[in-house]
């Protein structure tokens, strides 16, 4: 006997729809730009749980701005 495999449909919150849309509505500059945005939040993030130094943050979020080409 062969068991067939049934689709799962995943449903979305309307919120994750919207963010969906709107990042579908981006250019890829913006993309990129918002990219950026959440990278330094976790490297905030990371800084203020202490799981990282604030050496390694600052060096991190050196090297994040430089590759890309971000300002603060």
């Amino acid at each position: 006997m062969t068991e067939r495999k049934k689709a799962i449909t995943v449903f979305q919150s309307g919120e994750e729809a919207i963010n969906r849309i709107n990042w579908q509505s981006l250019t890829h500059a913006e993309k990129n730009h918002r990219l950026f945005l959440k990278q330094k939040a976790l490297l905030d993030q990371f800084l203020e749980k202490g799981a990282i130094s604030q050496a390694q943050h600052d060096k991190s979020l050196h090297d994040l701005i430089e590759k890309m080409g971000e300002t603060c």
